[in-house]
């Protein structure tokens, strides 16, 4: 008896069963997030992108300051 057609079979179930897809609930990242991970890497121009991450920090909190002395 020929085991090859057999084993051509199992290999191809194998094969098929190894691709299906995984299903996540995971949210995708907002802009911020993906920055916040880039920065965190050691990919060229992550510090680039903490410092520019920092310095939009700092601009947002000098809006909120400007903004809770006029009143608005």
């Amino acid at each position: 008896m020929n085991r090859m057609p057999l084993l051509a079979i199992v290999a191809c179930a194998i094969a098929v069963s190894g691709c299906s897809q995984r299903t996540t609930n995971r949210a995708p990242l907002t802009e911020r997030q993906r920055d916040s991970v880039i920065a965190g890497s050691s990919l060229p121009g992550a510090t680039t992108v903490g410092r520019a991450l920092q310095e939009s920090d700092a601009a947002s909190q000098r809006a909120a300051n400007l903004d809770s002395l006029t009143g608005h």
